[in-house]
C-alpha cells in the first residue's frame, strides 16, 4: 500500500517519472532484491538488482552508477540513503575516466567485492556506447557543479528514503553542488524499522508525513507535559505541538520507544501529518548538559561561516571518555572529527571557533566551561573518504549516528586524522 501511494504521489508530481528503465536505483540490500520502496519493480529501474546485493558495498554503488550512466533519459535517481547518492558521485569524481572506458566497451573490469559469478551476469547486460562514453568524459572534464543534470539532461527529480536527521547534512550537500537545480523527493517515514507514513507532497521542499493508522500502532508522549505524561492515541494530537513516538509495530508485535520527537504540522482527511524534530537518543553530555544532535549541528554550521572556503562533508562527536588515555589529561570534553573540503589546516584560533560557537548557542556548556568542568572542545580533520570507508566498515544500509560509541568504528576515524 506504502509503495502504491509513492508512485501515485510520484507520477502525479511527475508525469514522466515513471517511464520504463528511467530510474536509477542507488542502494546498497545485501542479501536483497527488493527496492527501498519494499517490492520489485523490474520494469521501472535500469540497474541491474544483482549490483546491489553484492557484499562490498562501495563496489555495488559503482555498479549501479555504472548502469545507471548508460541511460541518458534518466528521470529519477532514487537511493535509499543521501550518503549512498553522496558516495557514488564521489566515486564519478575519482573514476571517471574508467567508467568512461568501460562504457565505450562495454566491458566490466575486474575490482574488489564483484565475485566473478556476478561480473558475468552483469557484464552480459553491458553493450558497448562510445557516444555515451564520449559525452561522459566531456562533462566531467568541465567540473562537477550540477553534473547531474548535464549528464542526465531530463532528470526530473531525486529521491531519497531519508532525508532529514543525519541524512539532512548530505541533501543539503548535493542540492549546493551536484545536484543543483533538482527537488529532491523523501517518501517514507520508517522510525525503528516500520513504515509509518508517506509523503504525499513530493514538491514539498521539507517533508511532512501522514501517519497511516492501519500500519502500525503509534502512540505518542507529549513532550511538555507538566505532570508525569502517559500516552495519547492518533486521535487525540493537537497542532503545533512535539511528541515522543512509541511503536507496536506488526511483526513480533512488539513496542518500543523510538526516541523520535515528532511535530504534528497539520491533519489531512482527519490524519495527522508530522515532521520529525529530533531524536532524543543523539545526544552530547559529560556533564548533564544534553546538547541535542541537531542543536550541535546548528552550532557547527554557524561556525562553518566563520571559515571562509570551507565545506563540511561529515561529521561525528564523541565525548572524551570513548578515547580513554588518547584524550588527554584534560577534563572531559567533546571530540570532534571532521571532513572538510577546501581548508587543508586550521589553526589553533579558528579550532577555538567552534567551542565558542557553543557556548554562545548552550548557557549550560558554557557555564560548565568557565567552572573548568568541561574541558575545551578537540577538532580533528580526516582524510577524504573516511566516512565512505566508515560507511562500508558499518556493514548496514543504516544511517550512521553523528554521535558515535562504537569504541571499534572509533579507531578507523583516528587512524584517519591528519591534523
Amino acid at each position: 500500500q506504502g509503495s502504491l501511494l509513492y508512485l501515485d504521489a510520484l507520477g502525479t508530481a511527475f508525469p514522466r517519472a515513471l517511464a520504463r528503465r528511467g530510474t536509477a536505483l542507488l542502494h546498497w540490500t545485501p542479501g536483497c532484491r527488493r527496492a527501498p520502496a519494499g517490492w520489485p519493480l523490474p520494469t521501472l529501474y535500469c540497474t541491474p538488482a544483482a549490483a546491489g546485493t553484492l557484499p562490498s558495498r562501495a563496489a555495488a554503488l559503482r555498479l549501479q552508477l555504472l548502469f545507471a550512466l548508460r541511460q541518458r533519459a534518466l528521470r529519477v535517481l532514487e537511493a535509499g540513503l543521501a550518503a549512498e547518492l553522496h558516495d557514488a558521485l564521489v566515486a564519478l569524481r575519482a573514476e571517471w575516466p574508467q567508467l568512461a572506458q568501460e562504457l565505450a566497451l562495454g566491458r566490466l573490469r575486474p575490482q574488489p567485492g564483484l565475485p566473478e559469478g556476478v561480473r558475468d551476469q552483469l557484464q552480459a547486460l553491458l553493450l558497448p556506447d562510445a557516444a555515451r562514453a564520449a559525452e561522459l568524459r566531456a562533462e566531467c572534464a568541465r567540473g562537477f557543479e550540477g553534473i547531474a543534470l548535464r549528464l542526465w539532461p531530463k532528470l526530473e527529480v531525486v529521491v531519497v528514503r531519508t532525508a532529514h536527521g543525519a541524512e539532512q547534512l548530505y541533501c543539503d550537500s548535493l542540492c549546493q553542488a551536484d545536484c543543483q537545480g533538482l527537488p529532491f523527493y523523501c517518501p517514507f517515514y520508517q522510525p525503528a524499522g516500520a513504515l509509518l507514513g508517506i509523503n504525499l507532497w513530493p514538491m514539498e521542499p521539507a517533508p511532512r508525513f501522514l501517519l497511516c493508522p492501519d500500519w502500525a500502532f503509534c502512540e505518542f508522549l507529549p513532550c511538555l507535559a507538566s505532570k508525569e505524561p502517559r500516552t495519547v492515541l492518533l486521535d487525540e494530537l493537537w497542532e503545533g505541538r512535539e511528541y515522543g513516538l512509541v511503536v507496536t509495530a506488526q511483526p513480533g508485535e512488539y513496542r518500543c520507544c523510538t526516541g523520535e520527537v515528532l511535530k504534528v504540522t497539520g491533519f489531512h482527511k482527519q490524519c495527522p501529518m508530522v515532521e520529525p524534530v529530533r531524536r532524543e537518543s543523539q545526544t552530547l553530555s559529560v556533564r548533564g548538559e544534553s546538547i541535542p544532535e541537531e542543536q550541535f549541528c546548528q552550532s557547527l554550521h554557524r561556525t562553518l561561516r566563520l571559515w571562509p572556503g570551507a565545506r563540511l562533508i561529515d561529521y561525528i562527536c564523541v565525548e572524551s571518555s570513548l578515547l580513554g588515555d588518547s584524550s588527554g589529561p584534560c577534563a572531559p570534553h567533546y571530540e570532534v572529527f571532521m571532513e572538510l573540503q577546501g581548508l587543508r589546516d586550521m589553526s589553533e584560533g579558528q579550532r577555538y571557533k567552534l567551542d565558542q560557537c557553543l557556548q554562545e548557542d548552550f548557557p549550560t556548556y558554557k557555564s560548565f566551561r568557565f567552572k573548568g568542568s568541561i574541558g575545551p572542545l578537540r577538532l580533528h580533520l580526516v582524510g577524504p573518504g573516511t566516512f565512505s570507508r566508515l560507511r562500508e566498515a558499518l556493514g548496514s544500509p543504516m544511517p550512521m549516528p553523528r554521535v558515535l560509541r562504537q569504541e571499534q568504528l572509533l579507531r578507523l576515524i583516528q587512524g584517519s586524522v591528519i591534523s
